[in-house]
């Protein structure tokens, strides 16, 4: 009998697995073109066991971390199947193809993306972990390095473990034992070896961003600065929810609706058959940002323009920018590409690294749209460092009144991460008495706790 066991595979879809057709007649007559890793026993089983090593590395998964992300899977495979869980080459494959559709962005989301592709039971759980926090999240066993030996061991291994040279030994044996399976070897060091440069090799798909996230805005590069604000595009400005009106529920809830139901009775002689209820309708609470772009701010001036940005378009929120004197940019971050509508809206505002008069953009702000209703029942967002160059009594005036239109005030002001940081400022000790929410938005980090205070319940 014969058949096709590349039946499952299309060599036009991926040419790099298998570009031959192979025949079960008890020997293989497929052309092998070398890619196909493979294990040619001389009996077509109908089983390929190779993978292809360079599974979509041209996709842009949202992380440069310079590391193929096949070989990091793969070797990431193989370091499970040393810790005693054994993961095949086709999980190793579903999590390479997981990874590149997804683009995670934080080690959690690996986390998960591996847990679900490359575990079958739920006993492997334990091992999963320890492996996974050693390899992506930096913890390699510095005190095995330094020869230290009060510290724990590294993984998998007892306190009597065998030494350096056993453990090459060991890794040697591991790389000739997944050739015998078909596995992908790695092309770089395993995790806790050194590399070239004779520092620690940790594989980190995620982790190089998950520290860009928490590093300040205003110590990043060129470069930084523009994966981050790919970053912030992502992230969601989700407003609260408040009451509005009772609206009819079909539903058999809670509250009655006496109203409905006598008038429905008045249909069947007084008697209340059928009864009706209600329930509380909810509406989203508006949102207000005003940003300062006076010159204190401009190291954090484009990427809050992009959190107003974001704000504006998903929230329908209202922007304003401000330096000497506040300049509305809704409209200009409504439409457009994101870099232009941000040039845009720059080009509105004259004041743009200026000096600062925080009291008097908010007087403007409070006696015009404020005032009209902007402003009533609102979250209000305030960004700025609080360096006020006119009389801090002023800014203390009108966040008094801003605190009595608005439902919630937060001031987010970059320095506030900077050690030893003290609210001494006369802006930021006349402002403080009247935010309910102080926070530090140094940070891609801390933006998205910016907006979770935003999007807390009401």
């Amino acid at each position: 009998m014969t058949g096709d066991s590349t039946a499952d595979i299309d060599p036009e879809v991926d040419p790099a697995i298998y570009t031959g057709t192979r025949t079960d007649t008890g020997t293989d007559t497929g052309t092998d073109t070398g890619t196909d890793t493979a294990i040619d026993t001389g009996t077509d089983t109908g089983t390929d066991t190779g993978i292809d090593t360079g599974i979509d590395t041209g996709t842009d998964t949202g992380i440069d971390t310079g590391i193929d992300t096949a070989s990091a899977c793969a070797a990431f495979g193989a370091a499970l199947t040393t810790a005693g869980v054994h993961v095949s080459a086709d999980r190793v494959v579903w999590w390479a193809q997981a990874i590149a559709t997804t683009r995670p962005t934080r080690v959690r989301e690996l986390y998960w993306l591996g847990r679900v592709t490359l575990l079958d039971n739920a006993g492997a759980l334990p091992v999963y972990d320890a492996v996974f926090g050693q390899v992506f999240r930096g913890l390699v066993d510095v005190a095995d390095q330094r020869g230290e030996a009060d510290q724990p061991p590294p993984l998998n291994t007892e306190p009597d473990a065998a030494q350096p040279d056993q453990r090459k030994r060991g890794a040697a044996e591991q790389d000739r034992a997944d050739g015998e399976q078909g596995w992908p070897r790695p092309t770089g060091p395993r995790p806790g070896e050194a590399d070239d440069t004779g520092r620690p090799f940790v594989l980190a798909t995620a982790s190089e961003l998950e520290l860009l996230r928490e590093k300040d805005f205003a110590h990043c590069s060129a470069e930084e600065l523009a994966e981050l604000a790919d970053l912030i595009d992502r992230m969601k400005v989700v407003a609260p929810r408040r009451p509005s009106r009772w609206v009819a529920d079909r539903s058999s809830g809670r509250s009655v609706d006496l109203r409905r139901t006598l008038r429905t009775a008045c249909r069947t002689g007084g008697d209340p058959i059928n009864w009706a209820h209600r329930r509380r309708g909810s509406t989203p609470r508006p949102i207000v940002l005003l940003a300062d772009v006076s010159g204190s701010m401009q190291p954090y001036e484009r990427i809050y323009l992009r959190v107003l940005q974001g704000a504006v378009i998903g929230a329908r929120a209202q922007a304003y920018v401000f330096a000497t004197r506040l300049t509305r940019v809704s409209g200009a971050l409504a439409t457009g590409r994101r870099e232009e509508a941000i040039a845009r809206a720059l080009a509105h505002a004259p004041d743009t690294a200026g000096g600062t008069l925080i009291g008097e953009a908010l007087k403007t702000f409070l006696d015009t749209d404020g005032r009209r209703g902007v402003a009533r029942g609102a979250v209000v967002v305030v960004v700025s460092d609080g360096w006020e160059r006119a009389d801090p009594s002023l800014l203390g005036e009108q966040m008094t009144r801003l605190s009595r239109l608005a439902y919630r005030v937060i001031w987010v002001n970059p320095r506030k991460a900077a050690p030893g940081f003290a609210p001494l400022t006369g802006g930021m000790a006349a402002a403080l008495p009247h935010v309910d929410a102080f926070v530090a938005g140094h940070s891609a980090s801390a933006v998205a706790e910016l907006l979770d205070v935003i999007a807390a319940p009401t």
